[in-house]
């Protein structure tokens, strides 16, 4: 696959040393979040409050001020979330065939697909703003605008099982209540509208979205829980290579069966190739699922993407 600008200089005429030179601030901010929070500091009650500083106002303006700015008159972009979520789908399909010859209840099943299908949002566009820039950041925010309800739906259905959570009224109104998927939509519109971001807002949305990422880092690190490493390591270490080994080669497929090329190829695959996301730990207790499971998901995929990234992203610039 051909790579174009930025990101083929990150690639194509790449080697080793210069993308873990490229990345490796991003995970050297985890491990400061993580240190932080296991030595105290600043106290125990700010990372909660930095998650949701984060995930309602600061990251919900990164994604509106990048898809309002995102070029959706480019066919390619389109293909890019479609290829994205047919690739969701097609994972999930498989795991709902798996769990049909080996049954196993919502509590277990729950955090398995969370651990294959949900992404760590903070730490993919870190990576693509460090890779490709701007235009990497407006079509991640196209990723996001399809993967987030998708993965918030399969969620929740895969957790609730068979409880009132599962009825279509009930999941619309937490889709309803989701700032990510808020922003998206508020987004999406504003570009389709031609409206954009006017009157400065713009400068206001990128000023907000400066701060999303390296505080969202900075709480990956802090929720981490290595202690729960030390049970179910068949399980996690088998979702664990699904996540970082089998969904970036999903997404290549699909990027040349989409007819991707150049960054959005790139996107796609930074994308598949991240660990699942740390919120999936809030949804797995709040739905009365394995939380100490899906704890030791996040944690063994997040260090352990320190070293399938880098390969993953060498594997894709030779082909």
């Amino acid at each position: 696959m051909r790579r174009d600008g930025k990101a083929g200089a990150k690639t194509d005429n790449g080697t080793d040393s210069m993308i873990i030179l490229t990345i490796w601030p991003l995970f050297a901010l985890i491990c400061l979040g993580f240190v932080m929070a296991r030595t105290g500091f600043p106290e125990p009650g700010f990372w909660p409050a930095a998650e949701r500083v984060n995930y309602y106002i600061l990251f919900p303006a990164l994604l509106v001020g990048s898809l309002a700015a995102a070029p959706l008159g480019d066919p390619a972009i389109w293909r890019l979330g479609g290829a994205a979520g047919a690739s969701i789908a097609l994972a999930a399909f498989g795991l709902y065939g798996w769990r049909w010859q080996h049954p196993a209840p919502a509590a277990r099943f729950g955090p398995a697909l969370q651990g294959v299908v949900r992404i760590n949002t903070y730490l993919g566009l870190a990576i693509t703003a460090a890779l490709v820039g701007a235009p990497g950041i407006e079509r991640a925010a196209i990723v996001l605008a399809v993967v987030v309800p998708l993965v918030n739906v399969l969620s929740i259905m895969a957790l609730a099982d068979r409880t009132e959570a599962r009825k279509p009224l009930a999941i619309l109104r937490m889709m309803a209540r989701n700032p990510l998927i808020l922003a998206c939509a508020l987004g999406i519109t504003m570009a389709l509208s031609g409206i954009g971001l006017p009157l400065g807002t713009g400068a206001f949305f990128a000023l907000l979205g400066q701060g999303s990422l390296p505080l969202g880092l900075l709480c990956v690190g802090a929720a981490l829980r290595p202690g729960a490493l030390r049970s179910d390591m068949g399980a996690i270490g088998v979702n664990s290579t699904l996540r970082l080994f089998a969904m970036p080669v999903l997404a290549m497929g699909m990027a040349w069966i989409f007819g991707l090329d150049g960054i959005e190829a790139l996107v796609l695959v930074i994308f598949f190739a991240i660990p699942t996301a740390p919120t999936s730990y809030v949804l797995t207790r709040q739905f009365g699922g394995d939380a100490t499971y899906m704890a030791g998901l996040v944690t063994a995929q997040t260090l352990a993407s320190v070293l399938t990234i880098p390969l993953v992203l060498l594997i894709f610039g030779a082909s």
